[in-house]
C-alpha cells in the first residue's frame, strides 16, 4: 500500500470519527429539544456545547415569557370577572371569544355554547343589530335586558387586529332617576301653572278695569289663597331638598317630645278649626335623639294629613309609646281611608289618590314624602293601615338607640 493509499485511509478515518462524532451530538440535540418540559443541556464540547447553551438560554427565556403572558391573561380574566360590567371580547366578525359572569348574566350568554356564534344570534335586539350595521359605536345604545325588567347600555370598542369589546352595564336606575326626574319637573310645573295663572288673571282683571275699593279687596281675597298655595308647594320643595342633602342627624341631641307633641296638636286644631276632635296621648316619658326640626316636620305633616282627609265632626288620635324596643308615634283618624293599591306609593312626590281632592284640601302632594325622608334619616319606618270608609293609621317606628329617658315622669 502506497502512502498515498495511507494518507487518504488515515483522512477517511478522521473524517468518519468527526462525522460519527457530529451525528452523535445532533441526536443528544434532536433527543434534548424532543422533551416536554425543559432539562438541562447535554455535556458537549466546543461548538456543540456553546449551541445547546444558547439553545437553552433562548428555550428558558421564551418560556419565561410565555409564563409571564399565561399570567396576564389569568390577571386579565380575573379583573374582567370581578367588574361590574359586562365585558364580552369579540372577534372581526363579531363572533364571540370570551365573556365575563356579568356579561352572561346581562345577555343571556353561555361561554361554551355561545362561542363562536355571530352576537346577533344571541342578543337579537333590533336596535343592536341596527347599532352594528351602522358602525358608528362613538354612544352606547341603550336596550332592554332579557326578560324586560332592566334596562342595559351596550357599547362596542375595537381593539387589536379588528377584534372588539361589547360592554354592558345595568343602567335601570339611572333610567328610572330620569324618569322621576322629568316627572318631578311636570308635576311642579303642574301645580305652580294653575294658582299662577289665577293670579296673572285678577291681576290683569285689576289693572285693565276700574274697579271701586270693595272690588278689588274681594279680588285680592281670592288671589291670597292661590299665593298660600304657592309658598307651601316651595317650601314643601325646600324642606325636601334640605332632607335630600343634610348631614345625617346627630345622636346626642335630645328631641323633648312632650313639647313637640304639644306642637304637633296645636297645628292639627288650627288647621281643624273646631271641625274635629284632636287627642294626644303620651304613654311614657322617653325622648328622641335626632333633629328636632326634621321630626317636628314629620309628626306635624301626618297630624295635618289626617286633619284634610277627616270629614267634620270625626276624631283624630295622636300617640307616643316608647319601651325597650323603640318608640312609636301614630295618627289614627276615622276619615275617609285609602284604597289598598293606593298605599305603597302614597308616600312618592305628588302622588295623590284623588287630585281634586288634594287640592281643595290645601294639599301640596309632598307631606308624605317629607315624612318619609325625615323618618328614614332617624333610621325610622313608616308603616299605613287604612279601611275605605272607615279611617287610616299612619305608624312611625324608631329603633331603641333612638330613644333617650326623658328627665321626669310625664303623665299622658
Amino acid at each position: 500500500m502506497s502512502g498515498l493509499d495511507i494518507a487518504l485511509a488515515l483522512l477517511a478515518a478522521g473524517l468518519a470519527a468527526v462525522l460519527w462524532r457530529e451525528l452523535r451530538e445532533f441526536r443528544k440535540l434532536r433527543h434534548w429539544v424532543s422533551q416536554t418540559r425543559l432539562s438541562d443541556p447535554p455535556e458537549a464540547e466546543g461548538a456543540w456545547g456553546e449551541v445547546f447553551n444558547s439553545l437553552h438560554r433562548h428555550r428558558r427565556a421564551t418560556l419565561k415569557r410565555r409564563r409571564e403572558l399565561a399570567q396576564i391573561m389569568v390577571r386579565s380574566r380575573r379583573g374582567a370577572q370581578a367588574l361590574p360590567y359586562g365585558v364580552a371580547v369579540l372577534d372581526a366578525d363579531y363572533r364571540l371569544d370570551w365573556c365575563n359572569a356579568a356579561a352572561q348574566e346581562h345577555l343571556g350568554l353561555d361561554p361554551e355554547r355561545d362561542r363562536n356564534q355571530p352576537i346577533v344570534n344571541v342578543v337579537r335586539a333590533p336596535e343592536f343589530v341596527e347599532y352594528l350595521l351602522v358602525g358608528d359605536f362613538s354612544e352606547p345604545v341603550r336596550l332592554g335586558a332579557p326578560g324586560g325588567r332592566r334596562t342595559l347600555s351596550l357599547q362596542v370598542v375595537s381593539f387589536g387586529d379588528e377584534e372588539h369589546l361589547l360592554l354592558s352595564q345595568d343602567v335601570t336606575g339611572a333610567t328610572q332617576v330620569e324618569a322621576m326626574r322629568r316627572d318631578f319637573v311636570a308635576n311642579v310645573s303642574h301645580e305652580l301653572r294653575t294658582p299662577l295663572t289665577v293670579l296673572a288673571g285678577f291681576l290683569e282683571t285689576i289693572q285693565d278695569l276700574k274697579l271701586d275699593a270693595a272690588r278689588v279687596r274681594d279680588y285680592i281675597g281670592l288671589m291670597a289663597p292661590q299665593a298660600e298655595r304657592m309658598k307651601r308647594l316651595i317650601d314643601d320643595l325646600l324642606t325636601l331638598s334640605a332632607l335630600e342633602h343634610a348631614p345625617p342627624p346627630p345622636d346626642a341631641e335630645r328631641v323633648k317630645m312632650q313639647p313637640l307633641l304639644q306642637r304637633v296638636r296645636a297645628e292639627a286644631e288650627a288647621l281643624s278649626a273646631g271641625k274635629h276632635r284632636v287627642f294626644l296621648e303620651i304613654s311614657d316619658a322617653h325622648d328622641l335623639l335626632g333633629a328636632e326640626r326634621e321630626i317636628a316636620s314629620a309628626f306635624t305633616n301626618l297630624a295635618t294629613n289626617a286633619v284634610r282627609y277627616t270629614p267634620a265632626g270625626g276624631e283624630i288620635r295622636l300617640r307616643w309609646d316608647s319601651a325597650d324596643a323603640g318608640g312609636v308615634f301614630s295618627v289614627q283618624d276615622t276619615g275617609i281611608g285609602i284604597d289598598p293599591e293606593h298605599l305603597p306609593r302614597l308616600t312618592e312626590r305628588f302622588y295623590r289618590v284623588d287630585r281634586g281632592r288634594s287640592r281643595e284640601t290645601g294639599g301640596t302632594g309632598l307631606g308624605l314624602s317629607i315624612v318619609k325622608h325625615a323618618l328614614a334619616r332617624h333610621q325610622a319606618t313608616l308603616a299605613i293601615d287604612s279601611t275605605p270608609g272607615k279611617g287610616s293609621r299612619f305608624v312611625a317606628r324608631f329603633p331603641a338607640n333612638r330613644l333617650a329617658a326623658a328627665a321626669q315622669k310625664v303623665a299622658g
